[in-house]
């Protein structure tokens, strides 16, 4: 498994809720934050309040290889009780050059909401890149690409569960 391919994880749950009530945690993007190792902290810009095609949000993240560091966000595809995605970039330039193009991205990630009969089945996705991340650098300093790919993208799964656990508590809880 090599970063050029662009890798992907994702990760499902069956939540039993309504999905409006599934969809507005979903496109809650501080909700993440409370769920995860890494990202810390989230917050709309340019005067967004919400999610819309479009609309950007900057990631504060850390952990133990790489400190700390932010990431500009933008949703790319939006479709109301079905589809929230967004594109992460390095806009500091931490990890390669800076950029808001959504089109070299570190990673573009993805939320699916699909009904069922029991509730709705969630799905989060993730591919990497095209542009550099920290796994960029983690592969120059230590290595077997490979490894360091598998490794991360099993890092993103767990993380990826965790959020979707937390979601279907939340949505449970709140009935």
């Amino acid at each position: 498994m090599r970063y050029v391919d662009r890798p992907r994880t994702q990760c499902e749950i069956l939540v039993g809720a309504p999905l409006p009530q599934v969809w507005e945690l979903v496109v809650d993007i501080e909700l993440p934050a409370r769920l995860s190792d890494e990202l810390h902290r989230v917050e709309w810009i340019d005067g967004t309040a919400e999610a819309t095609l479009g609309a950007r949000f900057l990631g504060y993240n850390q952990n133990r290889w790489f400190g700390e560091w932010r990431m500009l966000s933008q949703v790319v595809e939006l479709e109301p009780n079905r589809v929230f995605a967004w594109a992460v970039m390095d806009v500091d330039g931490r990890f390669g050059p800076a950029t808001e193009d959504p089109t070299s991205a570190s990673a573009t990630w993805r939320f699916d909401l699909e009904p069922e009969t029991d509730g709705v089945r969630l799905r989060e996705s993730v591919r990497v890149g095209p542009g550099r991340s920290g796994l960029n650098l983690a592969i120059e300093r230590f290595g077997d690409e490979e490894k360091q790919v598998t490794g991360r993208l099993d890092m993103l799964r767990e993380s990826m569960q965790r959020t979707l656990a937390g979601i279907k508590a939340l949505a449970e809880t709140d009935r």
